[in-house]
């Protein structure tokens, strides 16, 4: 399995996933995002930061550039593609993942620790987690999570709902919502489970000399489960 990491113009976290991935033992590269060759890499990694400063809308630049093409063919094939809190933005503006990231209900860019909840029994990314709060880390002002009435019913009664914002005892309240998203979603897939997005950076909470591997144990389950 082969990695690509795809760097857009302020990308800032692309070297974290990096990083995540080869503490892990994991062979992986860096794509530019001018390029139009994948290289090979079967699992495509879109980091989070501020793409093309965030113009326009979060990720609505980036949804547009030269790699992209390559990204949506790869994913529309089925490969593996995740995106990480601007990555996710990306992927809901190319439209391959449902919904919207709206700007946080306070106004106010968050960065903070939080607590998830997996959420899908059959996802990649969630199907073998424990149902227990993970402390990630989250940076974000525009990460609240939104879609109509009928997109939520599909996302819940398909299993594409990944994770929920919870308090630590992995209870699933408004308190516990940092940003106002709508039922405390906070990543999503797409309906053939072959995409996937969060607003969280478990690539943050993946290095033990950080005090804090929860999200190390999200991606090896990732790891796991496209390995098999």
């Amino acid at each position: 399995m082969k990695f690509g990491v795809v760097v857009f113009p302020g990308s800032n976290c692309d070297q974290d996933a990096v990083d995540a991935l080869e503490l892990m033992g994991q062979p992986v590269v860096k794509l530019w995002h001018k390029d139009h060759d994948l290289q090979g890499c079967d699992f495509i990694i879109l980091p989070g930061g501020f793409s093309y400063g965030d113009y326009l809308r979060t990720g609505a630049v980036a949804r547009f550039s030269p790699i992209m093409t390559e990204v949506i063919a790869h994913a529309n094939r089925g490969g593996y593609l995740i995106g990480f809190c601007n990555g996710f933005q990306i992927l809901a503006e190319a439209n391959l993942v449902p919904g919207v990231l709206l700007r946080n209900t306070n106004q106010q860019y968050i960065c903070k620790n939080i607590y998830l909840r997996p959420e899908s029994t059959d996802a990649l990314l969630t199907a073998d987690l424990d149902r227990r709060a993970y402390k990630i880390p989250m940076a974000h002002g525009e990460g609240r999570y939104f879609a109509d009435a009928d997109t939520l019913k599909s996302l819940n009664d398909n299993g594409q709902v990944l994770f929920r914002y919870c308090d630590e005892a992995g209870n699933i309240t408004d308190n516990a919502n940092p940003n106002g998203s709508l039922e405390n979603i906070a990543g999503v897939c797409n309906a053939n489970k072959n995409v996937f997005g969060m607003m969280p950076h478990p690539e943050r909470a993946a290095d033990p000399m950080l005090g804090n591997t929860d999200g190390r144990i999200i991606l090896e389950q990732m790891l796991r489960a496209v390995m098999v």
